[in-house]
Parts: C-alpha cells; sequence; structure tokens
C-alpha cells in the first residue's frame, strides 16, 4: 500500500474524509507502481480563498517519491471543484510515472546483454567472409 499524504489550505473541508478517500483512489488508480512508489503527497488548495464559486480554482498537486531516486515526480492540475481537480491530477501522475518508468525501462534495456553483441553467436549466425 502506497503511504498518502495530504495537505490542505484552510478553505478545504472535510480533510480527514478527504484523506481517507484520497489514499483509497490514488492506491487503486496507481497500484501497478506499488513497488516502485515509498510516498504521495497530496496538496489541495482554494486559489481565490472564496466560499462561493469562482471558476477554476480548485488546485491540486500531487508528488510522487519514487524509489532509489532523487527528484520526485510532480503534476498540478485545476478544476471547477476538488473532486474534478484531484481526479485530472491522479491521472496526469498515472501518465508521467508510466512515462518516467519507461524512460528507466529503455536506458536498461541498453545497458543488459545480449546475444546480438556476442561475437560467437555471430560467428555461428554470419559465416566470416573468406
Amino acid at each position: 500500500m502506497i503511504k498518502v499524504q495530504v495537505n490542505t489550505s484552510n478553505d478545504v473541508e472535510n480533510k480527514d474524509t478527504l484523506e481517507r478517500w484520497a489514499s483509497e483512489y490514488l492506491n487503486e488508480h496507481l497500484g501497478r507502481f506499488e513497488q516502485d512508489l515509498t510516498s504521495i503527497e497530496v496538496q489541495m488548495t482554494d486559489e481565490n480563498h472564496a466560499a462561493r464559486g469562482g471558476g477554476v480554482d480548485k488546485r491540486c498537486m500531487l508528488e510522487a517519491r519514487v524509489s532509489g531516486r532523487g527528484a520526485p515526480v510532480a503534476v498540478t492540475h485545476f478544476a471547477a471543484d476538488q473532486n474534478m481537480a484531484f481526479r485530472g491530477a491522479a491521472d496526469k501522475l498515472a501518465n508521467a510515472l508510466d512515462h518516467a518508468f519507461g524512460k528507466l525501462d529503455r536506458k536498461e534495456h541498453r545497458v543488459r546483454e545480449t546475444i546480438r553483441r556476442d561475437p560467437e553467436v555471430l560467428e555461428d549466425i554470419v559465416p566470416p567472409q573468406a
């Protein structure tokens, strides 16, 4: 299970409920990265700090700490309500993690041994020209 920490501005209500829901949602949505992530930090803010609605003013920033990697992977999403801001950020984070781990896989693929570079195997496949 991925550890999830939720931080909110004073204008965001029901922090305990939000924290439980966010943890369940992120563990389900990003479960495939469970072994690669140490934690996810959620920051929910109301950018215009108004009790009444005010357009696309809810901001959700997600920061995933990756095992064995210095810099975290972070994304931000703005929406008209907390739910859409959170879900949008979760989708962005999934894409960012897919991209980050895809790059790592490609880099590791280039480093690992392959029979295509083994001279003995190459001689069996393509005999030397006389």
